[in-house]
């Protein structure tokens, strides 16, 4: 099991930027994938990136070349930098950990409690 603690939420003009951090509870080197979801009010949650442990990527196409998702295993830490951010960015960003045991079998999945980022116009 794996507790996810994120930060750095906050208020921002259009156009500005905002670094997210996801802080796990034990280390991230055996954890598949680790990514970022985030959900307006009154719409459905949605992927924005995730990074395996081998450090593949993937984002969805409203945020490709805006936004970067990296880790840094010593420090059990999954960030994404968001720049040039959008109105439409506003949304409660969420971390996520896929986990998968018995090989492809079970897949648990754990979540952060989430930070509110709101892009200002």
């Amino acid at each position: 099991q794996v507790q996810l603690v994120e930060s750095g939420g906050g208020l921002v003009q259009a156009g500005g930027s905002l670094r997210l951090s996801c802080t796990a509870s034990r280390s991230i080197d055996n954890i598949n994938t680790m990514g970022w979801y985030r959900q307006a009010p009154g719409k459905q949650r949605e992927l924005v990136a995730t990074i395996t442990s081998g450090g593949t990527t993937n984002y969805r196409d409203s945020v490709k070349g805006r936004f970067a998702i990296s880790r840094d295993n010593a420090k059990n830490t999954v960030y994404l930098q968001m720049n040039s951010l959008k109105p439409e960015d506003t949304a409660v960003y969420s971390c996520h950990a896929a986990v998968w045991r018995l090989g492809p079998l079970i897949k648990d999945d754990y979540w952060g409690q989430g930070t509110q980022v709101t892009v200002s116009s």
